[in-house]
């Protein structure tokens, strides 16, 4: 297999008018090029309103040996060998009953999937409802602003980012192919196919869903069991003992721990019970909502985008007080979520389907804040930090998403009208103090990034833009330590995912969950 990089071609090509350009480079008849799919599509903006697809292809043809030697030295042309995902040889200790997964988000549901396709039964415990289910909570929720605090946003089959934009790209270096292997099992259970290729893939809520539940569907018929409204509510690390519904005890040597980052009672249990653990920095802010218009406009320099899809942004800043300020979790198209998951407490977080449709983008802008911030070394401070934010949230809308027009969070008054951009919010919003939300060094930084964003996409601080808060469950608060063979200081327990401080999103989590699953099966013979 050959691979031939750096292929640019007008948004506007047809299929045909590819593979004519790769012959055309190739130097070869359309009759050699035996097959070829994409690798890699990203977006070439750097001379709009010109804008180009730049292509990886890798291809195989009936003369590839002069393909090489005519190309001798280019190196966009050149021969692969594409490492395939494995799973590790089994080990030969015995397992006392099933393996247990803690969570069934990202991280659990890849873990579970792994254990299940090499014949270890895997039986899956979480706490919230099934997908379906859930998703019925979360839209009455939204339309009643009743909580159930076991089945929302942030708890239930699929994890907090069953709720977001779905998005797929991750930092993780990976020499040993699980990133593709998880886009791979995403497509074999409905998602799209372009995950596998585009620069920023995602799904979307509604399609994730469906993965979802098909996902759960192999893992029962590979041997698992998946129960719900099964909390973990206390674990006996000497008995090897986990405590279901305060009632059930399930014996086990082999238990991982994917929680997310939202389970903050399960912190203190663990805390109680003596597992070593610290505060892990993370970050807060707003999140803040532009007309998608504008942000195709500032992205692609014309005022209609045609067939482009809805643009997307990224943007950082380093502040003269030392703080970085930066965008996270961009949602085009998207809406942002009441994401609570307590009561008297409020959080949001951004959603998008699909399509991308939606008349707003939103994107969370946030601060790293560190144990500097929240004054303590104590594990669960960054904890106590996020609840007092989001107790100064829900005290700011009383109950419904404050919103803030960005001209008056920066005057430090409480708008009283709309101005260009009207909110796309799921759930009751109300004007609000969201400024007021932060310690005013949060705010200000808030305030000073925004700004400087503006040089980079001209309109990001737009007076009209809307500010809504408060976001504070960008990544955990709380890291539970782990081992070289990923077990906690209790060593039948392997903590997992993003809410045991090892990920930070859908995919690396996902990873991270078959990085724990392949330290089970190196131990653990199957049944």
């Amino acid at each position: 297999m050959l691979r031939i990089t750096q292929l640019k071609l007008p948004v506007e090509h047809t299929a045909e008018q590819l593979t004519k350009k790769m012959v055309r480079t190739l130097h070869i008849r359309e009759k050699e090029l035996k097959e070829f799919h994409i690798r890699k599509r990203s977006l070439d903006a750097r001379k709009k309103p010109e804008l180009y697809y730049v292509y990886t292809i890798d291809f195989s043809a009936s003369c590839e040996e002069q393909i090489l030697q005519r190309s001798r030295g280019n190196q966009n042309i050149q021969t692969v060998r594409e490492k395939h995902y494995t799973a590790p040889e089994h080990g030969t200790q015995a397992l006392c009953g099933r393996p247990v997964i803690i969570g069934s988000g990202p991280a659990g549901l890849f873990c579970a999937y792994l254990l299940a396709l090499e014949g270890y039964r895997p039986l899956v415990l979480e706490r919230g409802a099934s997908v379906r289910e859930r998703q019925k909570d979360v839209e009455k929720f939204w339309e009643s602003g009743v909580l159930n605090p076991d089945s929302n946003v942030q708890f239930g089959e699929g994890g907090a980012g069953t709720f977001s934009d779905g998005k797929l790209n991750t930092l993780v270096k990976d020499s040993a192919g699980r990133n593709r292997f998880v886009l791979e099992t995403f497509v074999k259970f409905g998602a799209p196919e372009e995950i596998l290729w585009e620069q920023k893939p995602h799904i979307g809520t509604d399609i994730l869903i469906g993965v979802v539940e098909a996902m759960r569907s192999e893992i029962i018929r590979l041997g698992g069991e998946v129960r719900f409204h099964s909390q973990v509510t206390d674990i006996l690390p000497q008995e090897n003992l986990l405590v279901v519904n305060k009632e059930e005890k399930i014996k086990t040597n082999a238990a991982v721990l994917a929680i997310g980052h939202s389970a903050r009672d399960t912190f203190q249990t663990l805390f109680d019970r003596g597992f070593t653990m610290e505060p892990k920095s993370f970050a807060v802010g707003v999140r803040v909502e532009h007309s998608q218009k504008l942000i195709d406009e500032a992205s692609y320099g014309k005022k209609e985008r045609g067939k482009l899809p809805a643009a997307a942004y990224k943007l950082t800043e380093k502040l003269e007080n030392g703080r970085g300020v930066y965008t996270f979790c961009m949602c085009p198209g998207g809406y942002v979520v009441n994401a609570s998951s307590e009561e008297g407490l409020l959080a949001v977080n951004g959603m998008s389907y699909h399509g991308r449709a939606g008349e707003n983008a939103n994107s969370a802008v946030i601060v790293t804040v560190t144990k500097e911030d929240y004054g303590s070394d104590h594990p669960l401070s960054g904890v106590r930090f996020q609840r007092e934010l989001e107790r100064k949230a829900w005290e700011a809308g009383k109950g419904d998403v404050p919103v803030q027009r960005f001209e008056d969070f920066c005057a430090d008054r409480i708008s009283t009208q709309l101005g260009s951009v009207r909110p796309q919010i799921k759930g009751n919003y109300t004007f609000g103090d969201v400024r007021g939300i932060f310690p005013e060094d949060i705010s200000r930084s808030l305030e000073q990034g925004i700004r400087k964003m503006n040089r980079k996409t001209h309109g990001f601080a737009d007076d009209d833009a809307i500010l809504s808060g408060v976001e504070s469950r960008t990544s955990s608060p709380v890291r539970i330590l782990r081992d070289g063979e990923f077990t906690a200081s209790v060593p039948w327990i392997y903590p997992c995912g993003e809410g045991a401080g090892y990920a930070g999103g859908i995919t690396s989590a996902a990873m991270d969950g078959l990085k724990v699953a392949e330290a089970v099966i190196r131990k653990y013979g199957a049944d």
